[in-house]
């Protein structure tokens, strides 16, 4: 019996996870954010977010062109300007695999990534995805905005 309980503690911390320790932006600018507003001139607007079911209690550092923009956690969002008209490499943690895409933007677009939390055994790692501005608009919709610059490595 004490096994079984055992399991599903376990089980239940690597699904549900703990609070975010995530520095977070107030309401008011996560709200200006969710505006979809184009971005400023000669820019390219990039939402990058993770909404995870799975491994909600890892972190996982995100980078764009090598720069940190910080660490994610479940159900937050970074938003960042880069140049438009450029290639960019956004990068994120990952135990086991490659955890880099590479995104050629156009000034006055916004685009969106989505991290994801791969599973295996346990959780390990994320990866990177592009998603439609429809599905980036509308999870991003529902999430916080985190603060930018903290990494963890």
């Amino acid at each position: 019996m004490l096994k079984k309980v055992s399991f599903v503690v376990i089980v239940a911390f690597i699904l549900g996870g703990c609070t975010s320790s995530i520095p977070m932006k107030s309401i008011k600018e996560s709200n200006q954010a969710k505006q979809f507003n184009p971005p400023s001139n000669g820019k390219a607007g990039l939402y990058i977010y993770r909404e995870s079911f799975l491994g909600k209690i890892y972190k996982y550092d995100i980078r764009v062109d090598g720069k940190c923009i910080g660490e994610s956690a479940n159900d937050v969002f970074f938003y960042v300007e880069v140049a438009g008209n450029k290639e960019h490499t956004i990068s994120t943690e990952s135990e086991f695999s490659p955890n880099a895409l590479t995104l050629k933007t156009k000034a006055g677009n916004i685009y969106f990534v989505e991290q994801q939390v791969k599973l295996g055994f346990t959780v390990e790692g994320a990866k990177l995805k592009i998603v439609n501005n429809t599905k980036g608009m509308a999870v991003v919709s529902k999430l916080g905005l985190a603060k930018k610059g903290t990494c963890s490595k």
